[in-house]
C-alpha cells in the first residue's frame, strides 16, 4: 500500500482562550495536517505566517509535531489571532484580527508549488484560508481535494458553492443546527455543485455522509476521558476519515466502497471523541499575560499585506 500523504493548505492561527489565560496554535488546515501526521500519514503545511512572534510560535509548534512547513512563506504583518472563551465545554469566539496575513496576502500557487502539492494524496483547505482562487489549479492535477465549509450558512450559498464545489472531491460541513431531514437535503444540495462526497458533522448526533447515491450514518463515539472542550473535534474527525479512506485505496479514479466509508466514519468518530479530552487543538499551549486579554488584537498596518 502506498504511503498516505496529506497537505494542509491555507489557514493557521493562534487561539487565545481568555478564560484560561492560555493560547494555542491552530487553524483548520494546520490541525488536519497535524492530526493526519499523528495517525501515521506523512503531512505538510503550505500557508502564510506573519512576521511577528505569533507566527513564529505557530510554525514552531507545527514543526514540533513532525509536519513540514518548508514551502510556507513569512510575510510582513500580523499572524492570525482570535480570542475565545469556553462556556460549558463549547467554544465561543469573541473577536479576531481577520486572519492577519493569511487572508490579506494569501497563498498563490506557483508552478513549483503546484508540482509540490500534486505529490500528496490529498490537499485540504477551508473557508478561512483565502485559497478559493487556487482550487481550479489543484483540480487540474490528480491530487484529491477536501474543503471545510465550516458552520456558517454564508459559506453554503449557491454563489459560494459554485466557486468551490466543482473543484473539490470532499466537502465537510458542520450541520449540527439542522434537523435530520434538513441535513439530508442540505447535503444533497451541496453535492449538486460538484463534490463526490459530502460529510456532515452534527456533534453529539453523529455524522452523515452522502456519496451521490446513498447516505451513511455514524453515531458519535463516547468520550474516553474527562471532557475538556470541542476545539479541533471536527478537524480530528476529518483527518481520521481521510487517512483511513486513503489507506483503503480512495483515489480520484477509484470510488470508495460502502464498507470503506462505514469504517472510515467509525474511525473518525473515535478520533473526534479523543480530541474532546485535549486542551486546545493539538496542545502546545502557553500562558499569556492577563493584561493581553484586553489588548487590541494586532491588525495590518497601512501598506501591509501586499
Amino acid at each position: 500500500m502506498s504511503t498516505v500523504r496529506v497537505l494542509g493548505f491555507g489557514d493557521n492561527i493562534v487561539d487565545r482562550f481568555v478564560d484560561r489565560g492560555v493560547e494555542y496554535p491552530g487553524g483548520n488546515a494546520v490541525n488536519v495536517a497535524v492530526f493526519a501526521r499523528r495517525l501515521g500519514a506523512e503531512a505538510a503545511y503550505l500557508g502564510v505566517f506573519g512576521d511577528d512572534e505569533h507566527g513564529s510560535f505557530v510554525r514552531g509548534a507545527i514543526e514540533d509535531c513532525g509536519v513540514d512547513t518548508s514551502r510556507s512563506s513569512v510575510r510582513r504583518g500580523p499572524n492570525g489571532l482570535t480570542r475565545i472563551e469556553t462556556v460549558d465545554g463549547e467554544r465561543r469566539f469573541l473577536e479576531w484580527n481577520e486572519g492577519g496575513v493569511t487572508l490579506s496576502d494569501p497563498v498563490r500557487l506557483s508552478d513549483d508549488d503546484l508540482d509540490y502539492a500534486s505529490s500528496f494524496s490529498l490537499v485540504h483547505s477551508s473557508v478561512y484560508s483565502g485559497t478559493v482562487p487556487e482550487l481550479p489549479k489543484l483540480a487540474s492535477t490528480p491530487v484529491l481535494r477536501s474543503f471545510d465549509l465550516s458552520a456558517e450558512p454564508e459559506f453554503r450559498t449557491a454563489s459560494y458553492l459554485s466557486e468551490v464545489g466543482p473543484h473539490i472531491d470532499l466537502a465537510l460541513a458542520s450541520l449540527g443546527d439542522l434537523g435530520s431531514s434538513e441535513t439530508w437535503g442540505e447535503m444533497r444540495r451541496i453535492a449538486a455543485f460538484g463534490p463526490r462526497l459530502v460529510l456532515g458533522t452534527r456533534g453529539a448526533a453523529g455524522a452523515v455522509l452522502f456519496d451521490g447515491d446513498d447516505y451513511y450514518y455514524s453515531d458519535a463515539a463516547p468520550v474516553p476521558g474527562p471532557f475538556v472542550d470541542t476545539m479541533g473535534c471536527g478537524d480530528a474527525y476529518l483527518a481520521a476519515f481521510v487517512v483511513e479512506l486513503l489507506g483503503s485505496g480512495w483515489r480520484r479514479n477509484a470510488r470508495p466502497t460502502g464498507a470503506a466509508l462505514h469504517r472510515s466514519m467509525r474511525r473518525a468518530a473515535e478520533s473526534a471523541a479523543r480530541q474532546c479530552t485535549v486542551d486546545g487543538a493539538f496542545g502546545h499551549g502557553r500562558r499569556f499575560e492577563a493584561d493581553a486579554a484586553l489588548d487590541p488584537l494586532p491588525q495590518l498596518a497601512a501598506g501591509d499585506g501586499g
